[in-house]
C-alpha cells in the first residue's frame, strides 16, 4: 500500500524559513510525479508545487514562485519543499501527492493519485 508522511512543519515567524519533508514507502517513487498542496483554514486545498519523476523539471504557483523550491532524493523515497520568506499567509496545511498517470492536470488535487496525512505550517506576524 502506498504511504506518504510528511514532516517538518511547525511554527515559525514571519520571514523565516522551513523545510518540510514527505517519507515514501511500498512503491516505486521515482515512478511517480509529486506535487506540494495546502488547505488554509476555510479555503480550498490549492497546489503549491511539483517535481518530474527524476527532478529536471519543477513547477511553482505564483504566489510561492521565488521562495519555495521543490526537490528530491529519489534514493531516499524523499521530497522536500524548502520555504523561505515565509508570511502569514502560507499558513496551512501542507500536503504531498503522487501521480501515477497522465490523466488530470498536475495543478490540481484531482490529478494526484495518493496524498499524506498533512503537516501544519503556522507563520506568525
Amino acid at each position: 500500500q502506498v504511504q506518504l508522511v510528511e514532516s517538518g512543519g511547525g511554527l515559525v515567524q514571519a520571514g523565516g524559513s522551513l523545510r518540510l519533508s514527505c517519507a515514501a514507502s511500498d512503491f516505486s517513487f521515482n515512478s511517480y510525479f509529486m506535487g506540494w498542496f495546502r488547505q488554509a483554514p476555510g479555503k480550498e486545498r490549492e497546489f503549491v508545487a511539483a517535481i518530474a519523476r527524476i527532478g529536471g523539471n519543477t513547477y511553482y504557483s505564483n504566489s510561492v514562485k521565488g521562495r519555495f523550491t521543490i526537490s528530491r532524493d529519489n534514493s531516499k523515497n524523499t521530497l522536500y519543499l524548502q520555504m523561505n520568506t515565509l508570511t502569514p499567509e502560507d499558513t496551512a496545511v501542507y500536503y504531498c501527492a503522487a501521480r501515477d498517470g497522465l490523466s488530470g492536470s498536475r495543478y490540481s488535487d484531482s490529478g494526484y493519485n495518493y496524498w499524506g496525512q498533512g503537516t501544519q505550517v503556522t507563520v506568525s506576524s
